[in-house]
């Protein structure tokens, strides 16, 4: 704050301080103005998101126990595990093209599984009917 004179002379020792020229001032600091060479300081926050990112682990650890057709249920786990571990590091891209890596191979795990296992139902029931209609014969 830089004042054109000192606020108390001798002459005014008596008289009470000159209020105005220090609230004058206070309205040019609080509407922006800079009284000299240093520079405007800025705040810079980083603020993480938080999306939700599935890495199906559950589901890809299910296939890999009970459906692990062509070893499709232990690669979408090992896409799971790789999709949490980018998750971890804060690579949102890179856990989102993980997760639906293992998404797929999942889905595709379980429909195979499904239709291999409706196929050897048929063929094993078929089977029974015609050992049974033989013996009978």
């Amino acid at each position: 704050m830089s004042h054109t004179g000192p606020a108390f002379s001798h002459a005014n020792v008596g008289l009470p301080p000159n209020y105005e020229k220090i609230q004058e001032e206070h309205e040019v600091a609080v509407l922006g103005g800079t009284h000299g060479p240093v520079p405007a300081a800025s705040t810079v926050i980083n603020i993480r998101s938080d999306i939700a990112v599935p890495d199906h682990v559950v589901w890809s650890l299910f296939n890999t126990i009970f459906m692990n057709t062509c070893c499709l249920g232990f690669i979408a786990f090992a896409y799971s595990i790789k999709s949490r571990d980018r998750k971890m590091v804060g690579d949102v891209i890179g856990a989102q093209s993980y997760a639906s890596t293992s998404r797929w191979l999942n889905i595709i795990a379980t429909v195979v599984t499904i239709i291999l296992t409706v196929v050897f139902i048929i063929v094993y029931s078929a089977a029974i009917v015609t050992l049974f209609q033989r013996l009978s014969q």
